[in-house]
């Protein structure tokens, strides 16, 4: 069953509030520094839920705020629909990364738009796929309309610092939430990049369907010994240790693998372009995929990488133990022996700690959902090719797997050739074209008129 196309006025709307509601997010500082101390989290979590709250009050729905501690507020709305068996649950997140201003050419939350582009962090990932979301249950809502199935809106806290007091927090205390739903769709995927067809050398849009991504291990490395005068010589110098497992980690190079959504993805180009990939050498086939040629490179093997060292409090004291960040990446399938390969190339002086673990995911992209979403591609882009991805990053999509929902990233966007889209991602200038957001607005639109 399908709910009614919208009128072209009621369509515009829906157009102008994504943008709308986008530029509003962006302008609300949520940045999230990460870490348990409640003076270090700031305010703007809790703004921007109270800002959605009243976008979805206004429209006569009645949501949720779900707060897992002082702040941290998640925002929850089920939107009945004609089938109560199989719900879909949208989400976004509301926190973004911290943006330094001096580094940017433009206020980072002044969500300012320039030449057609919108700038601002959070721009990307994800206040515009927020802002779409909204603008499309505000219509659904306007109208009285019934969806083919339920559907859950969610906008979780917490997101940019691994779930801890959002999408992990209510898969463990409100599980209740997601009763009877079985998919979901949230960012990083959707976004088109641009082939040249085999067949007639013309343009042809191709969107990436995010249905894997790799799993990530956040550990600490932390080295002992024996603290001791800086004068005096000390083979057990706990700075030492951790040096040398550090070099030994950085040094291993991981083996090339190429997982079964990536193969789909490379095969899919290859069919479309009539290059052929070959798998000595992915590196000449990766600038095909355009702007999201960082993305694809990250999923051709296991990563480790280390990212805080913490040793040493005075210049002539030796210390007793040293610390080490690892942000380890692993390809579906390989937690286990990531774990067990940075604990050999540790060494026997230093314990690897695991302070978060974050699952791989690997869904099905073979299903009537699926092609749902490529039907919604469809009738905005004639002629365009929705491709499985797997992407290098994590989603909170990782914690409703372990309820049984198949997780997606699904935030149309249409994007310019030209444009390098995974460098945006948490970066400088962070930016996307006003097009692209009423272009997805449109997409989603469709896709929750009949899936």
């Amino acid at each position: 069953m399908t709910i009614a196309a919208p009128t072209d006025e009621q369509l515009a709307l829906v157009q102008d509030e994504a943008v709308r509601i986008t530029r509003d997010l962006i302008r609300i500082d949520s940045s999230n520094y990460g870490g348990h101390d409640p003076a270090t989290w700031g305010p703007g979590e809790r703004e921007a839920a109270e800002y959605v709250v009243g976008q979805l009050e206004e429209v006569g729905l009645a949501p949720e705020i779900i707060e897992s501690a002082p702040g941290r507020a998640n925002v929850v709305v089920r939107i009945p629909g004609e089938d109560r068996e199989r719900g879909l649950v949208i989400h976004g997140h509301l926190d973004v990364v911290p943006a330094a201003a001096e580094d940017w050419t433009v206020d980072p939350f002044g969500a300012e738009v320039i030449d057609g582009v919108l700038y601002g962090r959070g721009a990307v990932d994800m206040k515009d796929m927020d802002g779409m979301i909204l603008a499309v249950v505000r219509h659904i809502a306007r109208t009285g309309q019934v969806p083919p199935r339920d559907l859950v809106i969610v906008m979780f806290a917490d997101e940019e610092a691994g779930g801890t007091y959002g999408s992990r927090w209510m898969i463990e205390h409100r599980p209740d939430v997601f009763a009877g739903c079985t998919e979901a769709i949230s960012e990083v995927g959707g976004y088109s990049i641009t082939l040249p067809r085999k067949d007639t050398g013309e343009d042809v849009r191709a969107y990436l369907l995010q249905t894997a991504e790799k799993g990530y291990a956040w550990l600490r490395l932390r080295a002992t010994g024996r603290a001791g005068h800086g004068s005096v010589p000390n083979d057990e110098n706990a700075i030492v240790r951790l040096s040398r497992a550090v070099a030994a980690i950085d040094d291993h190079v991981f083996p090339r693998e190429y997982v079964a959504s990536v193969r789909t993805l490379f095969d899919r180009v290859s069919e479309i372009t009539g290059q052929d990939w070959d798998e000595a050498d992915a590196e000449s086939f990766l600038p095909l995929l355009g702007g999201a040629r960082q993305f694809v490179s990250g999923t051709l093997a296991d990563s480790a990488n280390v990212t805080t060292f913490h040793a040493g409090y005075k210049g002539n004291v030796i210390p007793q133990t040293a610390e080490a960040e690892l942000d380890c990446r692993f390809l579906p399938g390989h937690q286990e022996d990531l774990l067990a390969l940075i604990d050999e190339l540790s060494g026997e002086h230093v314990e690897v700690i695991i302070d978060k673990i974050g699952i791989s995911l690997d869904a099905p992209h073979d299903t009537p959902f699926v092609e749902a979403m490529h039907r919604s591609i469809l009738a905005e882009d004639p002629g365009a090719e929705l491709v499985p991805y797997c992407l290098s990053a994590g989603t909170d999509n990782k914690q409703l797997a372990q309820i049984g929902i198949d997780g997606y990233g699904f935030a149309p966007l249409q994007l310019p050739a030209d444009l390098d889209f995974a460098p945006l991602f948490h970066g400088i200038d962070e930016r996307v074209p006003v097009d692209a957001i009423r272009f997805g607005a449109r997409v989603l639109l469709r896709l929750v008129q009949d899936c």
